[in-house]
């Protein structure tokens, strides 16, 4: 849960003091030699975005499956 009332400003704003790249939403994130692959869901379908790092991501809630105790 967000602190700042679920308005994906966080991450957005710490990428931008940090002059950082960004990933925001990603549903799935795969590691690459000096990058980051993140796969996002936008209004048309999918989208990917190849960041270098370092990089701020913000998860969306498909990155991961609970696991219940």
């Amino acid at each position: 849960q967000a602190i700042d009332d679920d308005c994906n400003q966080t991450g957005q704003l710490l990428a931008a003091m940090l002059d950082w790249p960004q990933g925001t939403f990603a549903s799935r994130v795969q590691l690459e030699d000096g990058a980051v692959r993140v796969e996002r869901e936008v209004d048309g379908g999918l989208e990917t975005l190849r960041l270098r790092l370092p990089a701020v991501l913000t998860a969306d809630l498909r990155l991961n499956e609970p696991r219940y105790a």
